[in-house]
């Protein structure tokens, strides 16, 4: 039972500092949005690099900040910015990893409380059934004075294993749904960030009307090959 107390300590001090440490990276993050937006909309890459000092503790911003500062690397060094697309990218990956590393720090905790917490309990009430059952040899009795002292030790070591883990697992699969959340944002983040630097094309672009090498549009080109497989398909049918 002093041990299920010290781990209900722990959980309970674990689970308050990655609440504060999540809502402080989500509102950084909030206000960080804005200005990567506004970049992405044509802006400069030095005034993207000065406004990551204040927000350092968003998620975003630290990976956004290892690309960008990747990608002014080569450009400072002289080099063709637009071939570090492999550097960049690299740099983007290392930074997601690391970023959900310091974000799942102390998770790995809270799901062993979860999971363990009960059968501590069980083993305290394993522990009270035997004190019930000394009790009774040592009266030579059943009686309920006999075995009450036992019979209540085990069922307040099992309620209390019960009190311990079901917070710990409520605040594991709360925090577990929010990186999930997070790394579908930092992948956003990236992918945008590399979109804007090397202008990489989207899938939709194909459908844009534009010149091919051929001197068609695309729109053009599309419709000649959906009308030459129409007919290859009516031939066949004849």
């Amino acid at each position: 039972m002093c041990c299920l107390a010290l781990l209900s300590i722990f959980s309970v001090g674990l689970i308050v500092d990655k609440h504060r440490r999540f809502r402080a990276a989500a509102r950084q993050t909030q206000l960080f949005k804005p200005v990567f937006k506004k970049f992405l909309h044509g802006g400069e890459v030095q005034e993207l690099i000065d406004s990551l000092r204040p927000h350092q503790t968003s998620y975003v911003a630290q990976v956004v900040s290892a690309g960008i500062l990747e990608y002014d690397g080569v450009r400072q060094a002289g080099s063709d910015p637009k071939g570090s697309l492999e550097l960049v990218t690299s740099a983007l990956r290392d930074s997601r990893a690391e970023t959900l590393i310091q974000l799942k720090k102390g998770l790995g905790f809270l799901a062993t409380i979860g999971s363990t917490a009960p059968f501590i309990g069980l083993f305290g009430t394993v522990v009270g059934i035997i004190n019930a059952f000394r009790g009774i040899a040592a009266t030579g009795s059943g009686g309920m004075a006999a075995v009450s002292g036992g019979i209540a030790e085990a069922l307040v070591a099992t309620a209390l294993g019960i009190f311990v883990a079901i917070p710990a697992v409520v605040a594991f699969n709360h925090f577990t749904g929010k990186l999930e959340n997070i790394q579908v944002e930092m992948n956003q983040a990236s992918a945008a960030l590399v979109n804007f630097l090397f202008h990489v094309p989207r899938p939709d672009a194909m459908l844009q009307d534009g010149p091919t090498p051929g001197g068609r549009s695309t729109v053009d080109s599309y419709a000649t090959q959906s009308a030459t497989a129409a007919q290859r398909a009516a031939h066949a049918a004849r």
